[in-house]
């Protein structure tokens, strides 16, 4: 992987992203720090999925659970003073 400080890969970004194009991932730094990455679209992909499921979904997937038949106690649990 190759790794630019900011500054450089501006001065370079069309090589920056034909790397990324031929499957290699450029790291971006700041101040000696990384900052940015620069990946293969295929890559990007993976790791961000354009469509993410919502909870509703996620939920709605989930097999139906058996019907379970359960009764109420209705009694009351204690004796109340009024």
């Amino acid at each position: 992987m190759n790794t630019l400080q900011i500054r450089d890969a501006k001065a370079v970004f069309s090589a920056v992203i034909a790397a990324a194009e031929q499957g290699r991932p450029t790291l971006i730094t700041r101040h000696g720090r990384p900052s940015a990455m620069v990946v293969p679209v295929e890559d990007g992909r993976r790791l961000y999925p354009d469509h993410l499921p919502s909870f509703a979904d996620y939920l709605l997937s989930m097999p139906a659970a058996p019907e379970l038949s359960i009764e109420r106690d209705t009694s009351s649990l204690r004796e109340v003073d009024w």
